[in-house]
């Protein structure tokens, strides 16, 4: 089993830059996936962006350019730098871990991103 802790959100504003963070403990196997979904009041968890085990990433348009995720593989972290925030980013954002030949996945607990204008 993995557990996932997701922490750095909070209150910004328009312009503004935070930096996520998800810490993974448990069974941590090399094949995996990590990425980050966001879920706003009233409308669908969407893909905001995930990372490989060999370090590739892929991002959603709304947030080409602005985000970036990165893995801190000593410490089992995977980072998510958001700079240039704008309202529409504020959301819950959960980081999910899949592993790549299996059906297992599991998520963390959330960490609210708001921005103001």
């Amino acid at each position: 089993q993995v557990q996932l802790v997701e922490s750095g959100g909070g209150l910004v504003q328009a312009g503004g830059s935070l930096r996520l963070s998800c810490a993974a403990s448990g069974s941590i196997f090399s094949n995996n996936v990590i990425a980050w979904y966001r879920q706003a009041p009233g409308k669908q968890r969407e893909l905001v962006a995930s990372i490989t085990s060999i370090g590739g990433t892929a991002y959603a348009e709304s947030v080409k350019g602005r985000f970036t995720i990165s893995r801190d593989r000593a410490k089992n972290t995977v980072n998510l730098q958001m700079n240039n925030l704008k309202p529409e980013d504020t959301a819950v954002y959960y980081c999910n871990y899949r592993l790549t030949a299996l059906s297992y996945n599991t998520w963390g607990q959330g960490t609210q991103v708001t921005v103001s204008s």
